[in-house]
């Protein structure tokens, strides 16, 4: 598995925060955990660090549906902001909807590279980190 600098968690569930933080930390190939509660927040860090690719998340695991700024809205705003350094993040969209509807939509965005049914467990981690 190849060594990952920052992933970035962007998301409202802080049961589910602190249950992926443990797993992810459990994992040796990952550095650091960027924790961000909405999608604005997330964004907000994304446009202000785009560039320097070393503050940036290699992967991001994103809820759809969060206060302030979901999941879609993030989408729709990372896609517009023209960085080569943006491009090269790898997106996992991770929700508890199990809407075909969601999933077809989300997998439509070609930024999107999964959609993952919450919750995830160590080794789901470990095979999205290895496919990585």
């Amino acid at each position: 598995m190849k060594l990952i600098e920052i992933v970035a968690l962007i998301d409202d569930d802080n049961t589910y925060i602190y249950l992926s933080k443990r797993m992810l930390n459990q994992i040796d190939h990952i550095k650091k955990i960027e924790v961000f509660g909405n999608g604005l927040d997330g964004l907000n860090y994304l446009k202000s660090n785009s560039n320097n690719p070393k503050l940036l998340p290699e992967i991001i695991f994103l809820d759809l549906s969060m206060p302030i700024m979901d999941g879609w809205q993030f989408l729709e705003e990372f896609i517009k902001l023209d960085s080569d350094n943006l491009k090269k993040i790898t997106i996992y969209i991770c929700s508890s909807s199990i809407s075909p509807h969601d999933i077809n939509r989300a997998m439509s965005i070609s930024a999107v590279s999964d959609y993952i049914i919450k919750p995830l467990s160590k080794e789901d981690f470990i095979k999205l980190l290895e496919q990585y």
